[in-house]
């Protein structure tokens, strides 16, 4: 069921290598297609791993479904700014067309993990919502 999600991963890396390659071709930048696709890579094993981790907690009860999503959440927050500190000051990426790369890909990766989470936790809410209606409390 949720193999779907995983599976996205792939166009959306195909669609910024070759929006990274149409760029450079069209537009002189000094940004190597090969760090478009390590950044793009360790992006979707990130997202990867935060997805992972929230589905494993929407298979358990609520309550831990609940503390699945904030631990989701906050790795990939967390290991989003490891791999920034590792990015800049490890590697030395400090040039502009490296700092507005790393932006646009950490932005279209946090935009799809965010909105894949939050689209599985309405349906969720409101199938949950329905169960909690169909109850007569008297």
């Amino acid at each position: 069921m949720f193999f779907k999600y995983y599976l996205l991963l792939i166009p959306l890396n195909i669609l910024l290598t070759g929006t990274a390659f149409l760029f450079k071709s069209f537009i002189y930048s000094n940004i190597p297609l090969r760090d478009i696709v390590i950044l793009s890579s360790l992006f979707s094993l990130i997202a990867v791993t935060t997805l992972i981790i929230f589905f494993r907690g929407l298979t358990r009860e609520p309550d831990s479904g609940t503390l699945h999503t904030l631990v989701a959440v906050s790795l990939k927050f967390l290991l989003d700014m490891i791999l920034a500190l590792v990015w800049f000051f490890i590697f030395k990426k400090t040039y502009s067309g490296a700092i507005v790369s790393f932006f646009v890909i950490y932005l279209t990766f946090t935009l799809f993990t965010v909105s894949v989470i939050l689209k599985i936790l309405k349906n969720r809410s409101l199938k949950n919502l329905n169960h909690f209606e169909n109850k007569v409390f008297y």
